[in-house]
């Protein structure tokens, strides 16, 4: 069974991340390390002994559509409840419409321990926040009035509504349209495919945003326009009014996250209301509607790197039980007669070891980028806003990335019982593999990095980030550490000119030569950046086995980075010669 793992999770926030010397500098207010211990205990708690106990329910069982109403597995709508009662929905919401107005850093925090105890339980909450992010930074006051306090609470839930049939990734391809009426409303009509907790009995409104066309609206993603379309109309009072007309016409049948209804929503089909279209509002300017959904989309990108690391420690602490109790063979110098726990055989512990090492890395990244959020927000300037940028999709891949990789690990540590469903290990890998294609795939995150988030100031953000982690290693000088130092400098190295590598290609516009590596050069950049961090904590604490860990991620996963260094600088021509015809 899961525990929150909040002594790691403390750590990491206050000696990896840098909330520590926040928190002395008055930087957040009110909060201290006192209130924020306890936040991650209560949150720890919770995770464990009210969410994770109904893990399996939600997989085995599943949402269900009803009668034309989806059903979530039992307990989990009880399990809402007592979510929102806490208050934990409210956590980083803005103080003026009911939120507690806590560091984003903190939430992500607790969102880890959510989504370890059931991600498909977690990633519902998630999309409400960025839904109410977005609709503080850009609706009228008029529709903040109306929508905003109930999400923010929790009373009610968000979603978001971008994909379409023909419309995945390159959103210039959506049809649905919103056409206006004289009243200052739209009509919207239109398909929307993979809607996270489109329809669900958890509350009694849902608050879609949706992506649409405006009759005259230029070609392109520059014609896109966001509106707030409820499941119910709200009256003036605030109370609940006519259906609207959107309903969920089905249910995908998921490969994991089998406890979160995927829905099909229709918009404007003429079930509800005296004429067909779904009533909605302009969130935002006319055409600007990408604009007001990348606020959203950019939290969700974070809070779904997130889920990759509470994926990876919920696999590292499912796997780790077994190897102490199954026993099998006997360990290289084991005393005594008897079989060994497997957990003494040296390859199963260095499975392990991969899995936390690369747990580390990836919540490293995510704290980080949550942290540089954080500073963005309390008005750091140019250089926090530019920080926050590039993490995010070194947060968002290379932790989804290695939730997978994690969990398929735990299911080799399991051997053959690994396979059988009834351990448990294959339902983390299986609700693990969402998590690198939505919300922005991982091979669009890449492409992000290299062509827009390198560029920043000309390359001197990356390179300003190159010296702080320069500097970091620098001053590392524990005993313990053996070969790291040397480790993290060559990593450092192997990064450094791959970068110099595509910002040359980029500005000669080799952009072909630039694409081909991206990939590659999100998990080196990943890697290296992320091991530095978990150094520098380490160092900080001086504790053994923090020390050890950092020790063993440099001189056993970061030797993988020169090999990415020449896939980035040497991949591209032997890509290139490759016709489409090649894999017929």
């Amino acid at each position: 069974m899961y525990r929150a793992p909040v002594a790691d999770i403390a750590h990491a926030l206050k000696h990896v991340a840098g909330v520590n010397a926040a928190l002395d500098a008055g930087d957040f207010g009110d909060l201290t390390e006192d209130v924020l211990d306890a936040v991650l205990g209560e949150a720890g708690r919770f995770a464990t002994d009210e969410i994770a106990p109904l893990r399996k329910i939600g997989d085995t069982v599943g949402a269900k559509l009803v009668d034309g109403a989806v059903v979530t597995p039992p307990g989990w709508r009880d399990l809402y409840r007592k979510w929102i009662d806490a208050g934990w929905a409210a956590l980083a919401g803005p103080v003026d419409f009911g939120g507690q107005g806590l560091p984003t850093v903190l939430s992500i925090a607790a969102l880890e321990m959510w989504n370890s105890g059931a991600m498909a339980f977690g990633v519902g909450p998630t999309l409400t926040m960025g839904a109410a992010e977005a609709l503080d930074k850009h609706a009228s006051a008029e529709l903040k009035a109306a929508y905003l306090e109930k999400l923010v609470s929790g009373e009610w839930m968000g979603t978001m509504n971008l994909t379409e049939p023909q419309a995945g990734t390159d959103l210039a391809a959506l049809k649905s349209r919103a056409e206006p009426r004289a009243d200052g409303t739209y009509r919207i009509f239109g398909q929307k495919i993979f809607i996270t907790y489109g329809e669900h009995d958890w509350t009694d409104n849902i608050v879609h945003l949706v992506l649409a066309r405006l009759p005259d609206a230029p070609p392109g993603v520059k014609g896109i326009s966001l509106f707030l379309a409820p499941k119910f109309l709200v009256n003036a009072d605030g109370s609940l009014g006519d259906r609207n007309d959107v309903f969920c016409s089905s249910l995908e049948h998921k490969l994991g996250i089998h406890g979160s209804p995927t829905c099909v929503m229709i918009f404007g089909d003429g079930k509800f209301g005296d004429e067909p279209g779904a009533v909605g509002w302009l969130v935002g300017e006319e055409n600007r509607g990408l604009a007001c959904m990348f606020t959203m989309m950019n939290n969700a990108r974070l809070a779904i790197g997130i889920q990759g690391v509470a994926v990876a420690e919920a696999a590292y602490q499912k796997a780790l039980a077994y190897a102490r109790e199954r026993k099998q063979g006997r360990a290289a110098g084991a005393a005594g007669a008897g079989m060994s726990a497997i957990v003494d055989h040296a390859d199963v512990r260095r499975n392990l070891a991969t899995m936390r090492g690369l747990t580390a890395i990836a919540r490293a990244l995510c704290y980080s980028c949550a942290f540089a959020i954080d500073r963005d927000h309390g008005g750091g300037g140019t250089h926090w806003r530019e920080r926050a940028a590039l993490l995010t999709p070194l947060a968002k891949a290379f932790s989804t990335d290695i939730g997978v990789e994690a969990a398929s690990v735990g299911l080799q540590v399991h051997g053959g019982m690994g396979f059988i469903e009834e351990t448990g290990a294959a339902m983390l890998y299986r609700d693990a593999r969402i998590a690198p294609i939505y919300e922005g795939t991982n091979g669009i995150q890449a492409i992000d990095l290299v062509t827009r988030k390198l560029p920043l100031s000309g390359g001197d953000h990356v390179r300003g980030l190159f010296a702080e982690m320069g500097d970091i290693i620098a001053g590392l000088d524990h005993p313990g550490l053996g070969s790291a130092p040397a480790r993290l400098a060559a990593a450092l190295a192997d990064l450094e000119s791959a970068t110099a590598f595509l910002l040359d290609a980029l500005a000669a516009g080799r952009m072909e030569e630039a694409l081909a590596g991206a990939t590659p050069y999100l998990r080196l950049f990943s890697l290296a950046l992320g091991a530095t961090l978990v150094a520098r904590g380490a160092a900080a604490s001086g504790e053994d086995n923090r020390i050890a860990l950092s020790r063993f991620i440099a001189e056993n996963l970061l030797s993988e980075t020169a090999a990415l260094r020449d896939r980035v600088v040497n991949g591209a021509a032997s890509l290139s010669a490759l016709t489409p015809e090649f894999a017929a």
